[in-house]
Parts: structure tokens; sequence; C-alpha cells
């Protein structure tokens, strides 16, 4: 707004040309002809005229993938690099950074995205607790489409994981789980922290109390660790393990759920090194620990 007062004043008072005020005032004389007959109700805004960019042919396709995510349950939604690959393959040249802006927008728009809740982190010594949870996870055997229940074992503190494909969710799945995780890690920590799944509480009762199943218990005892139990609808409280299953979902079952496998045998064996590359990108340091018991000597135990 100075520079316009400055170019009205040299105007209007001095009686200088448009041809003076613009070397005097290092302006183009478009601008100076324009601020000269505009009328003064404030400073002038440059307005960028909008133009078509890359993604604009593709702004209709994201819309409707965004709002049929919106019907979705959370787990099954896409994520933005999900969709940033699918207009890719669709003829998409632009960057993921617009694909991000676009979405980030539309969500705090005509999404109505929820507000976001605060959480307070925790944190864990080495060897201190692992986190348990199952997903269930769809893959096509055999030309047969199965619904199969994925057991997760995470370690709070390095972070390392283990993933076993079971048909059920029955103690015997649950009690291989255990004895594959712990063989595959090096060790038992001293805590293990589950949601209340049915093969291992009975009965849920006041606060903390809970009637542990027998079965459960007995398999606590052999490995020697202490069971603890989220609250009722508290996933947070195990969050380590809960990140893992939308990891892992993102990282090998949805592309494993596109693939045709002839025998079970082959789907175990392409998920598990699927696990095996999570593992190894992470970065994960040692699990083995002497406060830990060794893991030969408890699967020697069974």
């Amino acid at each position: 707004m100075a520079m316009m007062g400055k170019v009205r004043r040299l105007h209007y008072r001095q009686q200088k040309s448009v041809r003076e005020i613009a070397r005097i005032t290092s302006l183009s004389r478009n601008t100076v002809r324009k601020w000269l007959k505009a009328p003064v109700v404030g400073e002038p805004k440059y307005r960028r005229g909008t133009r078509p960019g890359k993604l604009t042919a593709f702004h209709e396709a994201l819309q409707r993938a965004l709002k049929v995510d919106g019907h979705r349950a959370k787990r099954d939604r896409r994520t933005a690099h999900a969709l940033y690959t699918e207009i890719k393959a669709a003829g998409y040249a632009g960057g993921y950074t617009r694909v991000t802006d676009f979405i980030r927008a539309w969500r705090q728009g005509a999404g109505q995205a929820g507000s976001t809740t605060a959480f307070v982190p925790l944190a864990f010594e080495w060897g201190e607790a692992f986190q348990f949870d199952w997903s269930e996870e769809g893959l096509v055997v055999g030309g047969i489409y199965y619904r199969m229940q994925v057991a997760h074992m995470k370690l709070c503190a390095s972070r390392a994981f283990w993933l076993v494909a079971y048909p059920s969710q029955g103690h015997e799945m649950l009690f291989d789980a255990h004895t594959r995780s712990f063989a595959a890690l090096g060790g038992i920590a001293r805590r293990g922290i589950y949601d209340n799944m049915k093969t291992a509480v009975d009965k849920v009762k006041k606060g903390k109390g809970r009637i542990v199943n027998a079965r459960f218990a007995v398999m606590c005892a052999h490995y020697l660790f202490d069971a603890d139990f989220c609250n009722v609808a508290a996933g947070w409280e195990k969050g380590v393990v809960e990140k893992n299953v939308q990891d892992s979902r993102r990282r090998i079952w949805i592309d494993a759920g596109k693939q045709r496998f002839a025998r079970s045998s082959n789907s175990t064996s392409g998920s598990v090194r699927g696990a095996g590359r999570c593992g190894r990108r992470s970065g994960i340091p040692s699990t083995r620990s002497s406060a830990w018991p060794r893991c030969s000597n408890t699967s020697a135990r069974t």
C-alpha cells in the first residue's frame, strides 16, 4: 500500500508522467497505469489465474476413491501412496506430494476428517515386553478365497516382529504362534501384552480384574512370562502391534491378496518371506539378552 501511495503522489502532486514514475519506482508502466486508475479501497493483491495441472485430470478419480474408502472399515482404506500408484498406472506423470496435498485438502474440506486425539507414547526397556495380536487377511488358495488368521508378535523395545498365518484362532494355533515367534526372535520377554481375546480371558471383571483361561495360564507359566491385558476397547494400550498389523497389511497382504496360490504351503512360504523382508528393512537390533530364557531351552519343553 505504501508503494501505491507513492505512485499516486508522484503523479498527482509532482505531475510526473507514467514513464518517469516507472523509472523512479522500478515498476512496470502497466502496473503504474493500473494503480492510477484503480480506486483506493485497500492494498492491491496479485491473483494468480487457475490453470489445469498434471493432477487436474485425476481429481474426479481421486475424489471417487476417497468417497468409496469413506464407507469402508478403516483398516481396509487405501493409503495416499496406494492411490498415487493407481493413478500413476493410469497415466499420471506428476509428483507424489501433489497427490498428498490434494487428499489432505479434500479430507479437511469435503471429507470432513474427524478430530485428532492425542496419546502419550509408551517407552519400554530392552527385553521388558512383547505385544501380541491377531488380524484377518484374505488370500486365494487353490481357486478358493480364504480368510486367514494372522498372529502378530512384536517386541516393544527393538520393534522386531514375527508373523504366522493359521486357519483359525484356536488354542492350538495360539500356542504354536508363540512357540514359533519365540524361536524366531531368539528369546522371551518378561511380559506379554494382550487384548481380551477369548482364548486368553474367560471373563472380564471390573477394572483390571480378569479370569484367565486355564490353558493360557499354563502356557504363560511354561514360558515364564507375565500376561498383561488391556482395558476393554482400549486398543491403543498395545499400539505397537496394532501399528504392525497396519504396516504388514500394506506391505504384504494387499499384494498377496492379488496373487493366486496353488496350495496353502506356497502362500505360507511367500508370507514368511515377505515378513522377513519387512524385518530387515526396519533395521532391527539384536533381540538376544542374557536376562531372557534361551528359546532353544524353552522350545525343548513342549
